[in-house]
């Protein structure tokens, strides 16, 4: 049955819409690699966020060379939705980004349909945690570039090269703060996991 078919009782017939089916997707990646932003670009609703300030001790642990700016970071989670259409929704949940705060993962992840794993070509090394991790659960991922300052410095070829994932893990370039763009990785994410249920 569609979403808008009739449901017939007796002689009449009423329209019932169902509601979007709820699918779950994680933001994943290193420390400052763009996972609140990314939630907050696309989020449809004000995106819940668990962001603490960075405290010296913090400041001393976690790499800011290439964010100095940043002043806060996730202890927990983001979360967000996106209606993709009328029949699927997406529930968006942000993992944080440091290795101490890595017992939380498989709670916020079960249940995903897939994951984005989020990359700064400048700490590639950051990611490895979110690739082997997705590797190891098996659970589809795609991996985004995300264009600070809208560059990238390396290219696909040797991203996938450093990060040793399979060809059949995604690669795109993407801007964290612009929704369009943001939206494009997000489906490229769920096309790959509709392809894994319908083998």
């Amino acid at each position: 049955m569609t979403p808008t078919e009739p449901l017939v009782h007796g002689s009449a017939a009423h329209t019932a819409v169902r509601p979007p089916l709820p699918v779950k997707m994680v933001i994943a990646g290193g420390f400052g690699v763009g996972k609140t932003t990314t939630v907050g670009a696309i989020s449809e609703i004000e995106p819940l966020t668990t962001e603490a300030a960075i405290t010296e001790v913090a400041a001393g642990v976690d790499d800011l060379t290439h964010t100095p700016n940043k002043t806060t970071t996730t202890v927990a989670m983001d979360f967000g939705c996106l209606t993709i259409d009328p029949t699927l929704k997406l529930y968006l949940f942000g993992t944080p980004g440091q290795d101490r705060f890595g017992f939380m993962w498989d709670d916020i992840v079960e249940g995903a349909v897939g994951g984005l794993v989020i990359v700064d070509t400048r700490r590639l090394d950051d990611c490895y945690a979110a690739v082997d991790y997705f590797e190891h659960k098996g659970i589809p991922f795609a991996v985004a570039v995300n264009a600070f300052d809208g560059t990238v410095e390396h290219t696909l070829d040797e991203i996938r090269w450093a990060l040793d994932v399979a060809d059949g893990v995604p690669l795109v370039v993407f801007d964290a703060r612009e929704r369009g763009s943001v939206r494009d990785a997000l489906l490229v994410v769920l096309e790959l996991a509709l392809s894994r249920t319908e083998r």
